[in-house]
């Protein structure tokens, strides 16, 4: 929008610019051209007076003049009809301008050429004797035009030039304007990306003309209840979550309690699915619960050490694995201590999340590996397994909320963990991928923002 308002700005500037100058350098065109001929014809005219005259003073005088002018101008003066006055100068009448002056009595214009002028300016007047109307001769003067031209080019050099540099300081001042102009709009358009990446506190100033005012306040107000409602739903789930984690405790211990003390196998086998069917429901409102959270936003990432956080969790991970003879190793390229900037808690729970559905799908035996490299202004964390993978279906499926998939075990999960994962580590800047592990199973990407400083 800002080019098409400078574009237009300069247009229109053009157009004026034209309309003015233009006109201006045709008028002082005509001008010096009128003035040329105006000064060549009053010499003509003086001369042919002189060679009306036709008495030795007269005659000297012509001689002079014709001379002089000659010197001082890029004139050439021929004369004709007085074989005893200015000989040098004269010229038989054969030429047709001094032919036609002889014949008419009429002085004659010749620019030669149609369009302004030609090399040459060519005017011829007649002579007459003292007192008598009959033409006695004639005096045709051939004046240079490249004087003229070169100073034709400078009226028009020194307009061009000049309509550039107006041009050019209409194009800073329109788009300074333009800048100006566009502001508001830009303001709001910055605050619509800030909602689409999924900050609603965004707000957009209200400045600008009335009408964008009134666009600001109406989009403010629309944010401000969007805001309000979002909130609303945030705290509704975390507190419902928080308010079903303990009714479902209890049944479950009522349920181990039941199966504690009965000997049928049947009663026993249906209290197992129903504690099954609570232990997920469980997860299910722990996962509510940390996507809430998560969602909220309520930390601001900072530098923390990735493999200090890396090697805590995997601390914490490798009994489970040992139970199942799984193999949990630390690889990578990374010196000294990286840092990345992530909330606090956030990459535990990424790095819990992960990890259980590697350990979920690793067969006995399996191994997983976590990988760190740094690369340049990114830290990318990859968790590999060996387990069956995933379809490319199944891939672009697996960060939506309740999808779930089956590990080895046949158990199926909340559906939210990797839900969880994306939604934290897009907080903090960073993005997560699936991709296929080399020799089978699945590849989990997670890159990260390098922090400027640097680890002890």
């Amino acid at each position: 929008m800002i080019r098409q308002l400078v574009r237009s700005y300069i247009l229109l500037v053009a157009v004026a610019v034209a309309l003015f100058t233009v006109p201006v350098a045709f008028s002082l065109t005509a001008q010096l051209r009128s003035e040329t001929k105006e000064s060549v014809m009053r010499e003509a005219n003086t001369m042919a007076i002189l060679l009306g005259n036709g008495d030795p003073a007269s005659c000297q005088a012509l001689q002079q003049m014709a001379t002089a002018y000659g010197d001082k101008t890029p004139g050439e003066v021929e004369v004709t009809g007085n074989p005893d006055c200015a000989p040098n100068l004269l010229r038989p009448a054969g030429n047709a301008a001094l032919t036609r002056a002889l014949e008419d009595g009429k002085p004659t214009t010749d620019w030669g050429s149609s369009f302004i002028w030609g090399p040459e300016l060519e005017i011829t007047v007649p002579a007459r004797a003292t007192g008598s109307e009959q033409v006695s001769g004639a005096v045709r003067v051939l004046y240079s035009t490249s004087g003229m031209t070169g100073r034709l080019w400078q009226i028009w050099a020194f307009r061009a030039g000049l309509a550039v540099v107006v041009l050019g300081v209409a194009a800073v001042i329109g788009a300074a304007a333009a800048r100006r102009i566009t502001r508001p709009l830009r303001q709001l358009n910055d605050m619509a990306s800030k909602f689409s990446d999924g900050d609603l506190t965004a707000r957009s100033p209200v400045t600008g003309p009335p009408e964008t005012q009134t666009l600001a306040r109406t989009l403010n107000q629309g944010a401000e209840r969007l805001d309000t409602l979002v909130a609303s739903q945030r705290i509704f789930v975390a507190d419902a979550s928080h308010q079903l984690r303990t009714p479902l405790t209890a049944l479950r211990l009522s349920l181990d309690n039941i199966a504690d003390g009965v000997d049928d196998d049947f009663v026993k086998e249906d209290v197992e699915q129903a504690t099954a069917e609570v232990v997920r429901m469980s997860r299910l409102v722990n996962g509510l619960l940390v996507l809430a959270r998560a969602e909220a936003k309520v930390t601001a990432a900072e530098p923390l050490p990735l493999l200090d956080i890396v090697r805590e969790r995997l601390a914490v991970w490798r009994p489970a694995a040992d139970e199942r003879g799984v193999t949990i190793t630390l690889r990578g390229s990374a010196d000294g201590r990286p840092l990345v900037l992530t909330s606090p808690g956030h990459l535990d729970q990424v790095l819990d999340n992960v990890l259980s559905n590697a350990l979920e799908v690793s067969p006995d035996g399996g191994t997983i590996t976590v990988q760190v490299e740094p690369k340049g202004a990114e830290v990318v964390l990859s968790v590999l397994d060996e387990g069956p993978g995933m379809s490319d279906t199944d891939k672009s499926r697996a960060f939506d909320r309740f999808w779930r998939g089956k590990g080895l075990t046949g158990k199926a999960g909340s559906g939210l963990g990797l839900a969880v994962v994306k939604q934290l580590v897009t907080d903090d800047g960073g993005a997560v991928t699936l991709g296929d592990a080399p020799g089978g199973g699945l590849k989990v990407t997670i890159t990260l923002r390098a922090s400027s400083r640097s680890g002890g």
